[in-house]
């Protein structure tokens, strides 16, 4: 529940950073609820339904299980369900390498980046 409230907070906060509009009581509306509920979701003191996750997902344009802290992919369209993509995802090996990158600093994310376009640019890759 945690991670949904962080998520879904964050959202509505970059939406914010472009249009100041995105307040609690805009998404609330949105949504069709009162603010106060709204508020609790974002607290993390009460969970919504399903059907509520959903609406809460397309209008922040970004996909329902982001939202629910199953995958670092916001882009619903971004998803990828071929099979090659799901053997990389169940790889052990690549769910190391995706925790660690994505507990990296900037700094450190750009030079994996660079150490990486190295080693394909090698032939090692």
């Amino acid at each position: 529940m945690e991670k949904f409230a962080q998520r879904l907070k964050q959202c509505r906060e970059q939406k914010k950073s472009s249009n100041p509009n995105w307040t609690q009581k805009y998404v609330a509306d949105k949504i069709g609820m009162a603010r106060t509920t709204y508020t609790a979701y974002e607290n993390g003191t009460k969970l919504p339904p399903l059907d509520i996750v959903d609406s809460l997902a397309s209008l922040l344009e970004v996909s329902t299980d982001y939202l629910l802290g199953r995958t670092d992919i916001k882009d619903p369209n971004n998803i990828d369900t071929n099979a090659e993509f799901e053997a990389w995802v169940n790889d052990p090996r690549s769910k190391i390498l995706f925790k660690e990158f994505n507990e990296s600093s900037e700094e450190q994310k750009e030079a994996l980046l660079k150490m990486w376009e190295i080693l394909k640019n090698q032939g090692k890759l």
